[in-house]
Formats: structure tokens, C-alpha cells, sequence
């Protein structure tokens, strides 16, 4: 009985079907610096349900828009301040205070 046993422990381990084992990943965190009137890095490959964090480096205000449908918006982020989203969907998104600065999210 117990050699039954032990080749039933094997066979389900084998298999995967240990009841310790789990697919589910933790959310990552990225960080994009504004800096010198851009947005670095300027386009970034995340996972859905990741955290991205805009840090204002620059002497200057700025904020980050989506682009299309514009249906977000981190408002005025200070020198200094930072605005974290976390990734639903691929988005372009600008500053709308500077509207050259332009940067990408992408879902992978």
C-alpha cells in the first residue's frame, strides 16, 4: 500500500497537480523619469495590471494625458511629484501642458 501511495505522490507531482504549485504573478512596478522636457523612457512594455510611476525630474510642471480617447489624465504633477496608473490598456500619452512631450505604454 505503500508503494501505491508513493507512485500516486509521484504521478500528481509529475502532472502538476500538487496543491502547492500557483501560476499567479505578482504586479510589477515601473518607473518613467520626466526629465529635460521628455518623458524617459518614452515608450515601455508592461504586463496588464502593472504599476507605472511618472516621476517629474524636471524644474518644471507637466502631467500625463491619455491620447485617445483622452479618457485619463495624471492632473499637474509638480517638480519633484510623481503619478502612478496602473496599465489596463496599451495607451499614447502626452503632457498637455507641453504637448511635444509624447510617450507609449504597451500591453505585452
Amino acid at each position: 500500500m505503500r508503494l501505491k501511495l508513493s507512485i500516486i505522490i509521484l504521478i500528481g507531482t509529475a502532472l502538476g497537480l500538487s496543491g502547492c504549485s500557483s501560476t499567479a504573478t505578482t504586479p510589477g512596478v515601473d518607473t518613467i523619469e520626466i526629465k529635460d522636457m521628455k518623458f524617459i523612457p518614452d515608450t515601455i512594455t508592461v504586463d496588464k495590471g502593472d504599476t507605472i510611476i511618472w516621476v517629474n525630474k524636471d524644474m518644471v510642471a507637466h502631467n500625463v494625458t491619455d491620447e485617445t480617447p483622452n479618457s485619463w489624465s495624471s492632473g499637474v504633477i509638480s517638480s519633484d511629484g510623481s503619478w502612478k496608473w496602473v496599465a489596463s490598456d496599451s495607451a499614447n500619452y502626452y503632457c498637455s501642458i507641453h504637448a511635444v512631450m509624447k510617450g507609449v505604454v504597451k500591453i505585452k
